[in-house]
């Protein structure tokens, strides 16, 4: 069951075993970061992170499991639209739905703000990402060229809310 904490975003994650959702802060980061370096070869500094948390756009949402942090999600919403920023799963607990109902998650923040579409980036080698990305609606609307550090182009995903 997935908590709804778009009212009380900053209550504190179950301790049994439920999967919930809250708004990112601070003391979330060091295990943010820790899944980070673990899902991604260029991860996103812990200060990077910290200045996102200050950022007027920007919303981030952690995945609990009980009261360990299995995962988080960030997104600009800008006017109409929101960009997903970054999206990852601890990998002990991928292929198991957590990310499905965290993406879904964002999804439903972004269109309770009133976006009308979603907007990301997803390296063009990711194809399980790819693969969760058009289950949900998202499509192919171009590539850009040597977006990510390494070189690797990014395939640009959109999907209409």
């Amino acid at each position: 069951m997935v908590r709804n904490f778009f009212k009380n975003e900053t209550q504190p994650a179950n301790a049994g075993g439920a999967f919930t959702i809250q708004r990112m802060h601070f003391q979330h980061l060091p295990y943010v970061v820790a899944i980070e370096k673990k899902s991604f070869k260029h991860p996103w500094s812990y200060s990077l992170f910290l200045s996102e948390l200050s950022n007027k756009i920007a919303h981030y949402f952690v995945a609990f499991l009980g009261s360990r942090v299995i995962g988080y999600v960030g997104l600009w919403i800008y006017l109409r639209e929101a960009h997903i920023t970054t999206f990852a799963i601890h990998p002990e607990f991928r292929r198991k739905g957590y990310g499905t109902k965290l993406l879904h998650y964002a999804l439903e923040f972004a269109k309770s703000k009133g976006c009308k579409e979603v907007l990301l980036e997803v390296r063009v080698s990711n194809q399980v990402a790819q693969a969760l990305y058009r289950r949900f609606g998202f499509s192919e609307i171009g590539i850009r060229k040597v977006y990510y550090s390494d070189g690797e182009d990014a395939l640009v995903m959109r999907k209409s809310l």
